[in-house]
């Protein structure tokens, strides 16, 4: 694979506890023993060693942060002040890379509450990335679904339907043609801001571990995935010798 220092990252972590039921932004709560924004930084750092990364927080969060990430093991970052939208905030993050003189040529955008996907995915993303211009991670429809109609509801076939994760990792001059745009409530994500901007998407395989932390109930399955990839990583006790 290509060198990964031309790629730059963009970390868009404007949560509040919320939904979480928590007085502390759900970013700033600890993932066994590391807030989970600094695991979310520390895992783009091991996947793109070197890549600078920009950290995007709302202005009230940036004093907090800087506190608290002294506190812990996090990797180096710059920091950027969000806006009212995700839309404001990603651009902001991209302005701070541009401007850091780094010289990017591919920016993966995720999300700060997304601190477990792999190496493997990044670097699977970036890869197609690199081959079509922007690639979006996704996973594969479990469930069943229903659409809402005037009438009632009707099924909608999950074959034809895609979970869309992060990174989304695109050409720098793409994403940025994409972020010229005027904001738009349509936009849902960094894809389909640089879609309105008439580039094409491409998916990508994600991974069903790559989850998005927004409810007590993720913090506990992902403390869990933790906790099993650390017995798997253990080194077995031979025997006799436990």
């Amino acid at each position: 694979m290509e060198t990964t220092l031309n790629t730059g990252v963009i970390i868009v972590a404007g949560g509040s506890g919320r939904r979480m039921g928590s007085t502390i932004p759900k970013q700033f709560l600890l993932l066994n023993g590391l807030p989970v924004l600094a695991r979310t930084i520390n895992r783009f750092a091991e996947a793109l060693p070197g890549s600078p990364v920009a950290v995007v927080l709302p202005a009230s969060q940036i004093d907090f942060w800087r506190s608290l990430s002294a506190r812990f093991p996090v990797a180096r970052h710059l920091l950027a002040v969000g806006g009212e939208e995700r839309f404001h905030s990603v651009r902001a993050g991209l302005r701070s890379l541009l401007e850091s003189g780094e010289g990017v040529e591919f920016v993966a955008v995720h999300d700060g509450v997304r601190p477990l996907a792999s190496t493997e995915m990044i670097l699977r993303t970036l890869e197609c990335a690199r081959t079509c211009g922007a690639a979006v991670p996704v996973v594969e429809a479990t469930d069943s679904y229903r659409r809402i109609t005037p009438d009632g509801s009707e099924i909608i076939d999950r074959r034809t339907l895609r979970r869309v994760q992060t990174p989304q990792i695109f050409r720098t001059d793409w994403l940025r043609k994409g972020y010229e745009q005027p904001y738009d409530p349509a936009f849902t994500d960094d894809a389909s801001v640089v879609e309105q901007a008439g580039l094409p998407i491409a998916l990508c395989e994600g991974e069903p571990a790559n989850l998005k932390i927004t409810t007590r109930y993720d913090l506990t399955v992902a403390t869990a995935l933790l906790d099993a990839q650390a017995a798997d990583d253990a080194p077995e006790t031979p025997a006799g010798h436990e």
